[in-house]
């Protein structure tokens, strides 16, 4: 695993820091890190936040301590064990229809990157994305992986409402809202798949986890709205 520091974040959390930069390799360090730490089930421990390049701990002053905790971070660090599937994380499929009012931003993408509408969705659907964090909204995942050619400029003015689903992109990352929003990213499509639950909490993903993207028809995405009952 690669080397981190560890900080202290008021008197009740850590932060385990690796690089700071967005990298697959140190995002799957932290996948890893996360996975040890749940599985250890560490006396105290009562949260873990990973994000792009570092991982809170939150734990209960009360059960343990930062020096305790500390030292237990590097001992799993340190100890042997297979990381790889909690590196790749699972993969997710995600239907995506793209264009049109789905995606009223797909032209200026692809006038941006001096590509047709289609190389853009096949560039978009083409790989792989780690979710590197959970964030801004609930359930929302800022995805690493973005072709270079798609990096595009946020909006200049953000839009006051945006429909649950929207996929877009918003400088180097593409991410999806998963429920009504302001927001700021060129919207390229949209997903019928219901990705919150405000009842449960519940997501199809997690931190460390991989999106793939699935071009889907407008007569699809109606029969998958209605059968999500996000239509």
């Amino acid at each position: 695993m690669l080397p981190f520091t560890v900080h202290p974040v008021g008197d009740c959390a850590l932060l385990a820091g690796f690089t700071q930069r967005i990298a697959p390799e140190i995002g799957a360090a932290v996948a890893a890190l996360n996975s040890r730490v749940l599985a250890a089930k560490l006396p105290g421990v009562t949260e873990t936040v990973p994000a792009f390049a570092s991982l809170l701990v939150v734990y209960d002053p009360l059960v343990t301590d930062y020096d305790t905790l500390a030292a237990a971070l590097q001992g799993l660090r340190d100890a042997d064990g297979a990381d790889t599937a909690a590196g790749e994380g699972r993969l997710v499929t995600i239907p995506v229809c793209y264009g049109g009012d789905f995606g009223p931003d797909l032209p200026f993408v692809a006038k941006h990157a001096g590509l047709t509408e289609a190389e853009v969705i096949a560039l978009h659907t083409g790989r792989e994305y780690r979710i590197y964090m959970l964030g801004f909204l609930p359930g929302f995942p800022y995805l690493g992986g973005l072709d270079e050619r798609l990096f595009t400029p946020r909006l200049n003015t953000p839009r006051t409402a945006i429909p649950a689903g929207a996929v877009g992109i918003g400088g180097e990352q593409t991410g999806i809202y998963p429920i009504a929003s302001p927001g700021g990213w060129q919207l390229i499509g949209r997903t019928p798949r219901k990705l919150f639950d405000p009842e449960s909490g519940a997501l199809p993903y997690t931190a460390g986890d991989r999106i793939k993207f699935k071009p889907i028809t407008a007569a699809e995405f109606a029969a998958l709205a209605a059968k999500e009952g996000t239509a």
